[in-house]
């Protein structure tokens, strides 16, 4: 395979990781969409129905180092595929849901298992492959993909409601996924799955940990539950926020279709916010772009509480640009970090455990910033949580050896 050949390969790849997860991602966040129709059609309250949502951020972390372990052991094609043929299913599943744990097995459990097989742990490990040096790029464009699901599917969402009712709208979904298995059988992913012949192999000056490497090797050294914890803590306080955004700018005074809007105009930066993170990452470092993607997301924290006192547009503006664009836009950068720390045949599996903690800290993070408002009757509990949560998920990069080195 010459050069350019290989390029195109690589970037076939990169458009095959990106399509995928923008249906994933798109998908889990399309429940924002079905809550109010599905708790209207059965009378439950809001808190049984946002337990699926945080039921499937907490299955997506746990399938992490499944996820990471079946594709080092049977490659990309099997775990894909299974993703796919698993998020079909789990969306006809729920079109026929009548019971709370049958949403939570179907739109939680499988639901989440399937996004995890077409998510961030496969996609990182297969882009390793063809990127080298520069996946935090490459992830950049993954990772993006979250605000490019958001912008695309919720709109989809909701006029397959308005039009079949929520039911319809998950079969449609269902049947159109299952359709995808049809092109993605004919893809040639051993050639994917063999990675380019022109990466640059790193040199051993480069690599920070022995590669000789398990799971249990891995969990002993240090770097391992510096980067678990900061995607725990860090997931804890952007997810404590996210899902209560909306409610939030609605209740200190914005009209909801502006709050609504506003919101959503988050997918439209975090593109941004990914490409620029991973761009200074060339041109600052790792530590010190990650340092200041941390600095930008306690700004916008900052700036979310002062509409309190202070509902204006400029205000607003800078919440969105600088906690919307730094909604996973260290995930690039931790990912290539990780991978470069822990570098041999088991990588998977270790990169899947840690993200873990993403999984784990998203749950725990939503399911808590509901908790605490209803405690409370106010904000401020659930913003001092998330400021704090933030603040903890960036101090291993201050402390830790490996990480700030």
């Amino acid at each position: 395979m010459d050069l350019k050949t290989s390029q195109r390969t690589g970037l076939t790849v990169l458009g095959v990781c990106f399509t995928l997860s923008v249906l994933g991602r798109g998908l889990q966040e399309s429940f924002t969409v079905f809550l109010l129709p599905i708790s209207q059609s059965f009378g439950w309250d809001r808190a049984e129905v946002v337990s699926i949502y945080s039921l499937i951020a907490l299955c997506v972390g746990l399938a992490g180092p499944l996820v990471g372990r079946l594709f080092d052991r049977s490659g990309p094609r099997t775990v894909f595929l299974t993703g796919i043929a698993l998020l079909g299913g789990s969306l006809l599943a729920a079109a026929y849901a009548e019971k709370l744990w049958q949403f939570q097995l179907a739109l939680g459990l499988c639901l989440g298992f399937a996004i995890a097989c077409i998510g961030n742990v496969p996609n990182s490990l297969l882009l390793g492959r063809w990127f080298g040096k520069r996946l935090p790029t490459a992830m950049s464009v993954v990772y993006s993909a979250t605000g490019a699901g958001v912008l695309l599917m919720l709109p989809i969402a909701q006029l397959l409601i308005d039009h079949v009712e929520w039911r319809g709208a998950y079969r449609i979904f269902g049947f159109g996924v299952l359709a995808l298995l049809v092109p993605l059988l004919f893809l040639p992913w051993s050639r994917f799955g063999a990675g380019s012949p022109h990466l640059e192999k790193p040199q051993a000056s480069e690599t920070l940990i022995d590669e000789g490497w398990t799971l249990i090797g891995a969990m002993r050294h240090h770097a391992f539950w510096a980067l678990f914890g900061t995607f725990f803590f860090t997931a804890i306080g952007m997810y404590a926020i996210s899902p209560q955004v909306v409610a939030y700018l609605i209740d200190v005074g914005f009209p909801p279709l502006q709050a609504a809007t506003a919101w959503g105009f988050s997918g439209v930066v975090l593109l941004f916010g990914m490409l620029g993170v991973s761009w200074l990452d060339g041109v600052i470092g790792r530590r010190p772009s990650i340092l200041f993607s941390y600095s930008l997301s306690l700004l916008g924290i900052v700036m979310l509480w002062l509409l309190q006192w202070y509902p204006n547009y400029a205000l607003l503006t800078g919440f969105v640009v600088c906690f919307g664009s730094m909604i996973g836009s260290r995930g690039p950068l931790l990912t290539a970090t990780a991978m470069k720390i822990f570098r041999g045949k088991r990588v998977g599996t270790i990169y899947g455990t840690i993200t873990f903690g993403s999984g784990l800290g998203s749950a725990l993070g939503s399911w808590t910033g509901g908790l605490l408002h209803d405690w409370t009757q106010s904000y401020n509990s659930l913003l001092a949580f998330a400021l704090i949560s933030v603040v903890i998920g960036m101090i291993p990069f201050l402390v830790v050896p490996a990480l700030r080195r």
